[in-house]
């Protein structure tokens, strides 16, 4: 055993292989990504890991190993989960033999995604165990202990940390090598393992009666806990908890429950901790899902306690909870009067806002600009996607009219142009995403006779959530030599018209193929092919002559380069940014611009 110092997503990690993980499956997202990378980089011997294409895949996968008696896990975030819920609700009603966690990281904010949804409210619906670790040590142990709870019970076990547990640090102490565990292997049996309507229903009714049980047992869990003996309690749960723990240490009459089990709800845990309390704020991120379960504990045993909350407008319904957000809620809660002990903040100096943009040099740019001169004069829809180029919609490229979810800009189009034929429909998607849920999109498409350009903007890499592999790279997590798989040979398959692939920082033949392809009937695709900027960067740099500048600002103007801007009315490029893409020059109309 040794210490060792990790992110959060690390101490999941190391939670999973000390617990003799046999198979870890999952699809990068932010904030989950480094947990399978942290597997990877501990000897592993004897467990298998993948990047899946899509969270639904990487869910499959895992339930086989566990079906296996095998122990899995699968990591997502909270987003991701939409995707694999089909087969998840399916393996709540069928089981499984081996442990099998699945990791669900929530965003609060949300710091780098769509959505501010609870996983907790999925795991009720499903009607799975959910553990909520409120730091990195506490995520090391959850994961452990729910492989023991999915062996007990025969289900799935959700782990849900959120962001800032999953990017915290912490010192964890773990073994210095790692053992998967030995399995017994997949035994037949179609009664148990074949989904019908007969099974759900007497399962259904078992699922039921089962999670009463796990509640008694959460109730004994050393993840729930309650401190003091006041009339007022604070219940908080994941990082609030920490928060909430961090201010009431200097009031330690103040009783503080904690609740890492949240569901199902550990119910004689809760009765214990309330006894005496005529007042409970609970203190949570996302939705309600404590406090209203607080209210139902209430109404069922006749509690003469009031419950504030979200509900109650005393604890934002939406955003991160911090230090001094529980600070200002639990004081004001307690009737405390902290404004002598603060500091005024007023006079401080406002950070500079920093939008998020493109990088300097990234060909995500060029594609636009491309797609954008080609298209000028003409009416056209962009349906863009999730990943790096939904900064496409960013002034003054402007180029992503809708972002729905992964791999929608290639269905969104096709809306588009059963809607208003007379416009061009053009979508955006990354090769990670084409791979993860665009193919089917572009079947959608071919079969339902559709007049649309697709753009396929191929970095070679997972760019956004940290240059993950796919299956267009040649390369996956077990480091083994695998086929490259060809995004035009896909898209010739499937019945597109005309596939052209073109260096988006070439621009007359960029401009020159989405002109091309607007002009052909049905579907056509684009692959805009360049590595991402941050992986291979020109090895040239960009400079103004400012003798020859005119300062018509066209460069800044229509990019939007983070690399360039303007001094003593004449256009400046940053050599500490630009990358010597050389986008900028192919603009400006009197040659200032070139390699230096």
């Amino acid at each position: 055993m040794s210490k060792k110092y990790v992110m959060g997503n690390g101490a999941i990690a190391l939670g999973a292989l000390s617990a003799g993980v046999n198979l870890v499956s999952g699809y990068p997202g932010t904030p989950s990504s480094e947990i399978i990378e942290t597997v990877s980089k501990y000897p592993h011997n004897g467990t298998y890991i993948e990047w899946s294409v899509n969270e639904k895949a990487a869910m499959e996968v895992a339930s086989a190993a566990a079906y296996c008696g095998a122990r899995a896990m699968v990591t997502m975030k909270q987003v991701g989960l939409n995707v694999a819920s089909d087969p998840l609700m399916s393996l709540a009603y069928v089981g499984v033999k081996g442990g099998m966690v699945v990791v669900s990281a929530d965003d609060p904010g949300p710091i780098s995604s769509q959505t501010e949804q609870d996983t907790r409210r999925f795991a009720e619906f499903c009607r799975i165990p959910v553990f909520d670790p409120s730091s990195p040590e506490e995520a090391f142990d959850m994961v452990q202990e729910a492989f023991e709870y999915s062996e007990k019970y025969k289900t799935p076990v959700i782990l849900r940390p959120t962001t800032r547990v999953d990017h915290a640090y912490a010192s964890i102490e773990a073994p210095d090598s790692f053992s998967a565990k030995e399995y017994e292997g997949f035994v037949k049996d179609s009664k148990k393992w074949v989904i019908f309507p007969r099974l759900s229903f007497a399962n259904h009714a078992m699922i039921e009666k089962r999670n009463v049980e796990i509640g008694e047992d959460f109730s004994s869990s050393r993840f729930n806990s309650f401190t003091g003996s006041s009339k007022k309690a604070v219940i908080a749960t994941g990082v609030s908890y920490a928060y909430a723990r961090e201010f009431l240490k200097d009031y330690p009459d103040i009783r503080l429950i904690k609740v890492g089990t949240p569901h199902p709800l550990p119910e004689s845990f809760m009765l214990k901790a309330l006894e005496g309390v005529d007042e409970v704020l609970c203190f949570e991120e996302l939705s309600p899902y404590i406090e209203e379960n607080v209210l139902k504990l209430a109404g069922k045993h006749h509690l003469n306690i009031k419950v504030r909350g979200k509900l109650t407008d005393d604890v934002p319904s939406s955003g991160e909870n911090d230090s001094d957000s529980a600070k200002r809620i639990i004081s004001g809660f307690l009737g405390f009067d902290i404004a002598e002990n603060s500091v005024s903040l007023d006079d401080a100096p406002q950070p500079p806002a920093r939008p998020p943009v493109l990088c300097a040099g990234c060909p995500h740019r060029a594609s636009f600009y491309a797609v954008k001169r080609a298209m000028k004069g003409r009416k056209a829809y962009f349906c863009g996607d999730i990943g790096c180029y939904t900064l496409g919609n960013a002034m003054p490229l402007d180029m992503v009219d809708t972002c729905l979810c992964m791999g929608a800009g290639i269905t969104m189009a096709q809306g588009f142009n059963h809607m208003d034929s007379d416009a061009v429909a053009i979508s955006f998607t990354g090769d990670s995403t084409f791979f993860a849920s665009g193919m089917t999109g572009v079947v959608n498409a071919v079969y339902n006779a559709v007049d649309m350009i697709v753009c396929v903007l191929d970095n070679s890499t997972t760019a956004m959530t940290g240059h993950q592999p796919h299956p267009g790279t040649g390369r996956n997590m077990m480091s083994a030599p695998v086929e490259k798989i060809s995004i035009e040979k896909i898209l010739l398959a499937a019945g597109v018209k005309k596939v052209i692939t073109v260096d988006p920082l070439d621009l007359d033949a960029s401009i020159a193929a989405v002109r091309e392809c607007a002009e052909i009937k049905g579907v056509k695709a684009i692959i805009f092919k360049s590595p991402c900027v941050a992986i291979v960067k020109p090895d040239k740099k960009m400079k103004v002559d400012s003798e020859k500048c005119i300062g018509c600002m066209r460069c800044i103007k229509e990019l939007g380069c983070p690399a360039l801007s303007v001094s003593d009315g004449k256009a400046v490029i940053d050599e500490n940014l630009c990358t010597g893409c050389g986008l900028c020059a192919k603009l400006c109309p009197v040659g200032a611009i070139g390699g230096c």
